[in-house]
């Protein structure tokens, strides 16, 4: 047996705030949203889907924001999206220590930290 890909990840979100996810992962990173299946569909949160990227966001009713723990995604274009974060309010703190690499780290709307790498070469 081994482990041949990851299939998602999965971040929690409050309830209620669906467009909220929307906006972030959809508008901002770009992900669309997938519809759900319909037997998930009842419990809340939202599926963002583009070739193997992969987030799922679901509803934890005692929610508590994910400060440590991340994913990381690779970005084609870094200095794009600090812009787009920016300019949507979200505050991006850049970091350095990881040579080869361009990284950011921001927060989803419901205070979940995300990273973001683009490769420089």
């Amino acid at each position: 047996m081994k482990i041949v890909a990851l299939d998602h990840i999965q971040i929690a979100m409050p309830k209620g705030r669906e467009e909220e996810a929307r906006d972030f992962y959809q508008n901002i990173l770009g992900i669309p949203e997938v519809p759900k299946p319909i037997a998930l569909a009842k419990r809340g949160g939202a599926w963002f889907e583009y070739g193997q990227v992969k987030i799922h966001l679901g509803v934890e009713d005692d929610f508590r924001p994910a400060l440590k723990a991340h994913p990381a995604l690779l970005v084609s274009d870094l200095d794009q999206l600090i812009v787009a974060l920016n300019d949507k309010g979200f505050t991006v703190t850049e970091d350095d220590s990881i040579s080869g690499v361009k990284r950011v780290f921001s927060n989803d709307p419901f205070g979940n930290r995300i990273e973001f790498i683009q490769e420089v070469s």
